[in-house]
């Protein structure tokens, strides 16, 4: 994709400009059913999200991602609490609350009789953004479908569609930009070429709202990320502290020797013999050190060969939160 640098309709640079992007508090959403039993989709959702940073929105499917993102994009109604958008309220300041955020939805909701140039300019009235200000070919530039835009929308290719979406987000140069499953179905170029797009974005000053089912993009993209499950956020914290949570580690060590047992001397922790010279320790790093499994190899006089270690990741800390979040009543 193209480069080009894009000018923020927002000063994010500003004192003026908030410190959170999104703030939520107590937010709250119940789907009314005639027969079935009510839907609890939020349950008193408390979120801030800091101003300039790309911000990954996790969990399950029916977890509660999109309808908090659809309330504040004005598309759902909540049933209680607040929230606000670039410092604006939803409720008191809805137009211009719409006006600071950017959201491209997961499906590819596209009029299939519009070319690119045509949707975008559609897109644009509705923002009321005038003729005169409106960016439409810069903007279909910078996601490469400049040579397309007067294409019919149905002859584009799958990914062609979705940086389209990403595209008609941008037309009113929101600050804040959300992303629903951005790369979902797409091939591994398009995937790496749309996250250049958002941290090109992000350089510029735009803040970036990431959901995804791909936990390795989010632990590569996202400074801070929080974990919503069943309506409620179970996590928030910086990635890396997100992840140090989980504090074990594994240390498999191969030795040039071959055992018939563990000797009794590594009793004291926690170690398996997966193979005659292999040696695998768990262990939580506040409790044990690296070298402190080594100098005890030694001690019962074994040498090691090759040894590796192995962290939790984003995945790991991910399930673990969902699968010991407690039902809510």
């Amino acid at each position: 994709m193209n480069q080009a640098t894009t000018r923020p309709a927002h000063d994010t640079g500003t004192d003026a400009a908030p410190d959170q992007a999104i703030s939520a508090r107590g937010l709250d959403k119940v789907y009314k059913s005639d027969g079935s039993g009510d839907v609890h989709a939020l349950r008193g959702v408390n979120l801030d999200i800091p101003r300039g940073g790309i911000f990954g929105l996790l969990g399950p499917n029916g977890a509660g991602k999109s309808t908090f993102i659809n309330i504040l994009a004005g598309l759902v109604v909540k049933s209680g609490g607040t929230a606000q958008v670039w410092g604006l309220d939803i409720d008191r300041d809805p137009r211009s609350a719409r006006a600071a955020i950017g959201v491209v939805p997961q499906e590819l909701n596209l009029d299939a009789f519009f070319s690119p140039r045509e949707m975008l300019e559609v897109q644009a009235g509705f923002y009321g953004v005038p003729p005169g200000e409106r960016r439409t070919m810069e903007i279909l530039e910078r996601v490469g479908l400049a040579d397309k835009a007067d294409a019919y929308s149905r002859s584009l290719s799958g990914g062609m569609r979705r940086r389209l979406l990403v595209a008609k987000a941008l037309v009113h140069n929101p600050p804040v930009l959300v992303l629903d499953e951005p790369t979902a179905g797409v091939d591994i170029e398009l995937r790496k070429s749309l996250w250049d797009f958002v941290e090109d974005l992000h350089a510029n000053g735009t803040t970036i709202v990431l959901t995804t089912h791909y936990l390795e993009e989010a632990e590569e993209l996202c400074d801070r990320i929080a974990i919503i499950n069943r309506g409620q956020v179970i996590a928030c914290d910086e990635t890396r502290a997100l992840v140090g949570r989980l504090d074990n580690k594994e240390l498999r060590i191969t030795l040039a020797e071959e055992l018939d047992d563990i000797p009794d001397s590594l009793s004291g922790f926690t170690v398996e013999r997966p193979a005659p010279n292999t040696l695998v320790f768990r262990y939580r790093t506040r409790e044990t050190q690296v070298r402190e499994i080594l100098a005890a190899v030694a001690r019962a006089g074994l040498t090691v060969a090759d040894l590796s270690t192995e962290e939790p990741d984003l995945e790991d800390v991910f399930l673990a939160l969902t699968r010991d979040a407690p039902e809510s009543a």
